[in-house]
């Protein structure tokens, strides 16, 4: 068997190595986020009567509504509902998507039923409604940030609003799922009356931060665009002093016409004070644009590890 043979086969096994490790991490962050998720629901949303949204939220408005009936006394178990109205809606979709595009999806949807059915219900935070709001959306927001980092979601209303996204063209998938989650909010302040909904609003709002803060990363740093006469000097402070690495880019003033040296660096939470005031310092007629920065990596920074590349 010749080298370049042996190299070839070499790479395809580390390849499958990576593929099937990777893919083990993806159903572990499935598995922890679904568990996540329930714990909100169980512990937190549910026994507050409050809506999340999503095809969660519509479990819980059906798991009160339907108390009394003969066979659910209690009302239809929200692991009931969420299967019931999950598993029909994805299997819709794995025709149109594919399966290799939702087996992912299919697996959360399941796995969050299941969950749900085994952690218990219990008023956690008793009937402190900000202690839930606040608890229940952090928490139930890391789940989705640990499911969505699994390439996967639990089906509910962005399913939906993918399905429907083919009969209505002309609306964003983003803008059907605000208009569904609206809905069932608006369906539980007729079941649960006004204050519980505005609690259930703030609380999707955390949820969609934390979750966003898990899967984009939390701000470790600030980006810097500054345009100044004093070019050379400030970038010269700004390696000297901050120890940071400065980048020139050019630009040009499209009102003027003229070349104008535009300076590129990054800076950590405390160095960007340290910057504006050198910037201010340097060249008080500087122009500078100070923006969030949700991930840097490199020197300095955040490292790479060999499981992310």
């Amino acid at each position: 068997m010749s080298e370049a043979l042996q190299k070839i086969k070499a790479d395809l096994a580390g390849t499958r190595l990576y593929a099937g490790r990777e893919r083990l991490q993806d159903y572990l962050s499935i598995l922890l986020g679904t568990l996540l998720m329930a714990l909100s629901a169980n512990l937190a949303f549910t026994p507050a009567k409050m809506v999340p949204g999503g095809f969660t939220g519509l479990a819980i408005i059906i798991r009160y509504a339907s108390a009394g009936l003969p066979w659910f006394p209690g009302g239809i178990p929200t692991w009931l509902s969420n299967a019931a109205l999950n598993i029909p809606l994805i299997l819709a979709a794995i025709r149109v998507r594919g399966w290799l595009f939702m087996r992912r999806t299919f697996a959360a949807s399941v796995i969050f039923s299941l969950w749900l059915l085994v952690v218990p219900e219990y008023p956690l935070m008793g009937d402190d409604l900000f202690l839930t709001t606040i608890a229940g959306g952090a928490v139930m927001g890391a789940g989705l940030g640990f499911v969505f980092l699994g390439k996967a979601t639990t089906g509910g209303t962005d399913t939906l609003g993918a399905l429907l996204q083919r009969a209505f063209p002309y609306m964003s998938t983003a803008t059907l799922m605000k208009l569904l989650d609206g809905a069932v909010i608006l369906l539980s302040v007729w079941i649960f009356g006004v204050k519980i909904s505005m609690y259930a609003i703030i609380s999707v709002v955390l949820t969609s931060r934390v979750a966003d803060s898990i899967t984009i990363g939390f701000r470790n740093a600030y980006s810097a665009l500054i345009i100044s006469e004093r070019h050379e000097e400030l970038a010269g402070r700004i390696m000297r002093e901050l120890v940071r690495g400065v980048t020139r880019l050019e630009g040009t003033g499209m009102y003027t016409g003229e070349n104008r040296p535009v300076l590129l660096v990054a800076v950590s939470k405390k160095e960007a004070v340290l910057l504006r005031d050198l910037v201010a310092e340097t060249d008080p007629g500087a122009f500078m644009i100070l923006t969030d920065a949700h991930e840097v990596r490199g020197e300095g920074f955040l490292n790479y590890s060999h499981e992310e590349l």
